[in-house]
């Protein structure tokens, strides 16, 4: 007895020692990662790149620049960040939550007080390429990590373009991070580390409409932002390029080729979904609605097809069918049967019986991409929180959608997504009471 409690002694006081010795390290570590990253830092500094001037300095209200300018900023939906709701056009505002805090979009009229009316041409280039503005470095929420790709020439367009709308005085509301993600000094050292080619390489074969695609998806239309997965410090990871990211409450889903086709996409409907905004897999939503009405909706049917080559591929992979509903026996099986209940109460009336939904008013369940999605995160989140009322194109438009956090308790969200994904997406009816719980979100309501 009196060996083995000194031999559990023992052990304890190794487990004990090893577990000082790997905070010890990990103090260690944190504390060379900031030295290095103040080095960088202060190495960057010396190296800022610099940029001639150009011809739309000297002639920026040129009619053909400012038009294709307008096209490109609506392409590269600088409106969304950079435009509050009922605020005036470019002038700042939007609130954009991150891991590391709350920023605004800064004004990006040309008022030479608040606005970047002060800049010339190479200061705009070096901001989109580099995210370094004349006074500061800016913080990659501004997509620049994948705005450098985006040629001189269209950055002089917008450029010109919004040099021509009408100054705003409004001033930058600031941001909020905290200590030490508040000293853009930083942001340097993150370049140094971060700031790669967000544009992949043109294979050989590769059409002149895929390399089209491939700057209007990764340069100026930034899906990778949203659509690639981040690292600790908010760094793309390049290697899962439009893989899937979860940066905000709903997820990007993959876009690959693969990951389409996984969902029934082909191209004459992804044609459809990005100009009008909606498929017969479903409707945009979240932030990708924001994308679709600043931006996606105005591009022209050549830019258009030159997306859907490039997210699709030269050789589109055939989509692939629905799976038939698998087996679900016990308490699986009693979980759909509960889950069709639901539906029948909350659900049909909008979306019909048969889950072929309503025009204008609500959209299929029969493949829906959301629906058929194996991570059911955005299903869940959705059947919570609800949608707002969406207008499209045209007249067309989908009514808003109610979140049943405070109708279903989580037990019954569960039924309800398991009958969703057994019935019409092909997928397992295994989701559980705690996946919903880990997912009520700030301001749902407890049933």
């Amino acid at each position: 007895m009196a060996n083995n409690a000194g031999t559990g002694g023992n052990k304890a006081a190794r487990r004990g020692s090893r577990g000082k010795t790997r905070r010890t390290v990990r103090i260690a570590g944190v504390v060379i990662v900031v030295l290095l990253i103040g080095a960088a830092a202060l190495l960057a500094g010396a190296f800022d790149p610099s940029y001639p001037a150009s011809d739309v300095d000297r002639n920026p209200a040129d009619a053909q620049l400012v038009a294709r300018g307008k096209y490109l900023a609506a392409a590269a939906d600088c409106a969304a960040c950079h435009t509050a709701r009922g605020g005036a056009p470019y002038a700042g505002g939007d609130a954009l939550a991150t891991p590391f805090g709350t920023i605004h979009g800064s004004n990006i009229t040309p008022d030479k007080r608040y606005g970047i009316g002060k800049w010339s041409s190479a200061d705009f280039y070096r901001a989109l390429h580099d995210g370094l503005g004349p006074d500061h470095p800016l913080y990659p929420a501004m997509p620049y990590t994948s705005y450098r790709g985006i040629t001189r020439a269209d950055s002089d367009a917008i450029y010109a373009y919004l040099h021509s709308l009408k100054p705003v005085a409004q001033p930058d509301k600031g941001n909020d991070f905290a200590f030490p993600f508040n000293l853009r000094l930083l942001m340097r050292g993150w370049n140094l580390l971060f700031l790669k080619n967000t544009l992949p390489d043109v294979s050989a074969g590769s059409s002149q409409q895929w390399t089209r695609g491939r700057y209007l998806s990764n340069a100026l239309g930034h899906c990778t932002e949203c659509h690639t997965p981040r690292g600790a410090l908010g760094q793309l990871q390049l290697g899962s390029t439009l893989g899937g990211g979860a940066l905000g409450r709903l997820h990007a889903p993959d876009i690959t080729p693969a990951g389409l086709a996984a969902r029934g996409w082909t191209p004459q409907d992804l044609q459809t979904f990005l100009a009008r905004g909606y498929a017969p897999q479903g409707s945009v939503y979240g932030e990708m609605y924001e994308a679709f009405h600043h931006s996606l909706r105005f591009l022209n049917s050549a830019d258009n097809q030159a997306m859907v080559a490039y997210l699709l591929g030269d050789a589109p992979p055939a989509p692939q069918p629905l799976a038939p509903p698998p087996a679900a026996g016990g308490e699986q099986g009693q979980s759909v049967m509960a889950g069709r209940q639901h539906y029948l109460a909350l659900c049909a009336g909008c979306h019909a019986v048969d889950g072929a939904g309503k025009p204008d008013v609500a959209v299929a369940m029969q493949g829906n991409t959301t629906v058929r999605n194996a991570d059911p995160h955005n299903l869940l989140v959705v059947m919570l929180d609800g949608l707002d009322a969406q207008s499209f194109t045209g007249h067309d438009a989908m009514q808003s959608m109610p979140g049943f956090a405070s109708r279903l308790d989580d037990a019954g969200l569960a039924d309800l997504a398991n009958y969703l994904r057994l019935t019409w997406g092909g997928q397992k009816a295994d989701i559980q009471a705690a996946d919903v719980r880990a997912l009520r979100g700030k301001g749902s309501v407890q049933p």
